[in-house]
């Protein structure tokens, strides 16, 4: 059986999210998510997010991230880290006081880098998706 790509279509009009009015265009255009969401695919992978220490950067559990290993991570970047073996997503945040990962969910601390802390970066957040109906 050959493995067939399908793109689905991505309507030309856009969904208002404030009073609805009738669309007059009902056009389509292919769309494929790995166009639109990955720009290396060989340094770009997938992760499902676990926990609550990301939600009011709308990152919800069981969101599907998009991390793209091939960036530098700037200042207030939603980044991919490892620390102790262990993987989180957090703010990437440097200051004059050096780096910290940074929640948004207030019943989490930050996690401030010390000389002796070792910290990977593991990748850039770039997109997150969401499953509404599963």
């Amino acid at each position: 059986m050959e493995n067939q790509k399908q793109n689905s279509p991505l309507m030309e009009n856009v969904v208002m999210a404030g009073f609805p009015s009738p669309a007059d265009n009902y056009g389509s255009q292919p769309l494929d998510l790995n166009e639109l969401l990955v720009r290396k695919p060989s340094a770009t992978f997938f992760v499902r997010a676990m926990g609550d220490s990301m939600l009011e950067a709308g990152i919800d559990s069981g969101d599907i991230l998009v991390v793209d290993r091939s960036l530098d991570p700037l200042d207030n970047d939603i980044v991919i880290a490892c620390i102790q073996n262990e993987f989180t997503v957090k703010y990437f945040r440097k200051d004059s006081d050096g780096i910290a990962l940074v929640p948004t969910n207030k019943k989490y601390k930050e996690i401030r880098f010390k000389d002796d802390m070792q910290l990977e970066i593991f990748g850039v957040v770039t997109a997150t998706i969401k499953q509404f109906r599963k």
